[in-house]
């Protein structure tokens, strides 16, 4: 894995990515985001030697390095996910080629189902912490002490910082938020009523198929994370309705000015 990183890193250096100052990984519906960046250089996954490729829907399949909020960033436009077939390494490849970039910022986003009962569908939430439900974990097996530590403190997975800064940037621009905790399931099935029940149970706010491995992996180096999730669908009891994936995308599209204002100026003052 180290040979591989370093390999890639070499790659994108050669590309001219040179110290972001933020890394950012969009998620489903939100990979527009990246037409505000001011791009100096863009690859396909394709181009990037052990890099995976994205096969879902939304997900564009593109690093974009350039300039956001007068600082300049490193953004994955598309994500990759455990439930597409990857194991657990390759969905967080990308996370350690960041590090090795320079990045010390991450700022991750995604769509999830909220199960909170104040929550309605297009909330945005900055995510405060996160419950693991992965069947797998970037961190099992043989650590490599080059990456970080055997055992990793996860008491602040979400920088508090981060979302103090996100929450007064977000008052300044007049954009509700609001703040929970985000729940990873395998995936790639919305969950049944009685799964959204066992979310809210033990005490997730929303629940989603991503994210939570990459903060893991982040976090294992000593980076500092901030997470924003766009509720795009509800599992609250009474509201369970059928769901799809276009729709998904569709209400994370409508939220999409919105988070990108949010996090341009976040970054902007940060």
């Amino acid at each position: 894995m180290w040979d591989k990183v370093q390999e890639t890193v070499q790659y994108l250096k050669e590309k001219g990515i040179s110290n972001p100052a933020f890394g950012i990984v969009l998620g489903t519906g939100l990979g527009n985001l990246a037409n505000d960046i001011k791009a100096h250089v863009r690859i396909s996954y394709e181009e990037i030697p052990h890099f995976p490729v994205s096969t879902v829907k939304g997900h564009q399949g593109e690093l974009i390095y350039g300039e956001l909020g007068g600082k300049l960033v490193l953004a994955m436009r598309g994500r990759f996910h455990y439930y597409e077939g990857y194991d657990i390494q390759q969905v967080v490849f990308p996370i350690r080629v960041m590090k090795y970039l320079g990045i010390e910022k991450l700022i991750v986003s995604n769509a999830s189902g909220g199960v909170n009962p104040d929550f309605s569908v297009g909330d945005i939430m900055l995510i405060s912490d996160h419950i693991n439900f992965m069947p797998e974990h970037p961190l099992r097996g043989p650590n490599d002490e080059r990456f970080g530590p055997r055992f990793v403190d996860m008491h602040e997975p979400y920088s508090l910082d981060m979302i103090a800064s996100m929450e007064s940037v977000a008052e300044k621009l007049d954009i509700p938020v609001q703040k929970g905790v985000y729940l990873a399931l395998q995936g790639p099935t919305f969950e049944t009523p009685a799964e959204y029940v066992m979310v809210k149970v033990v005490g997730a706010d929303t629940v989603g198929m991503s994210t939570v491995p990459e903060v893991i992996v982040a976090k294992h180096m000593g980076m500092t994370c901030a997470g924003i999730s766009v509720i795009t669908d509800l599992g609250v009891e009474g509201q369970v309705v059928e769901v799809s994936h276009e729709e998904v995308q569709e209400v994370a599209k409508i939220a999409e000015k919105t988070v990108c204002k949010l996090v341009t100026e976040f970054i902007a003052v940060n």
